[in-house]
């Protein structure tokens, strides 16, 4: 498969940890690292909101990181080791990673 120059962005879909205080008060740092990665051209931290009726929720936090093309959101991935395992270590609930190509942005 051939990569093109579309931009590219490397979602965090946290789903909901077992402890969220902790994993609140350790998120700040994971943005932190985030903001390091070479070639970073956005950032976009965002929360679910709660179910009306209290069940829960498809996931817990959503981080975005929007890169030029596949070629930097690759060299970013290559630098995020200090990122990755602060994500792994605080996602208790589990986290996936996904890297996605941005086909329309309104």
């Amino acid at each position: 498969m051939t990569q093109n120059g579309n931009p590219t962005k490397i979602s965090f879909v946290y789903s909901n940890p077992t402890d969220p205080d902790a994993f609140e008060a350790a998120y700040p740092e994971q943005l932190t690292l985030a903001r390091k990665l070479p070639g970073l051209t956005r950032l976009q931290a965002s929360k679910v909101w709660p179910k009306e009726d209290g069940s829960p929720t498809p996931a817990y936090r959503l981080l975005d990181l929007y890169f030029d093309d596949y070629a930097a959101a690759s060299a970013a991935a290559a630098e995020a080791g200090p990122l990755v395992a602060a994500t792994v270590e605080h996602a208790t609930g589990g986290v996936v990673i996904a890297f996605a190509e941005i086909l329309e942005d309104a």
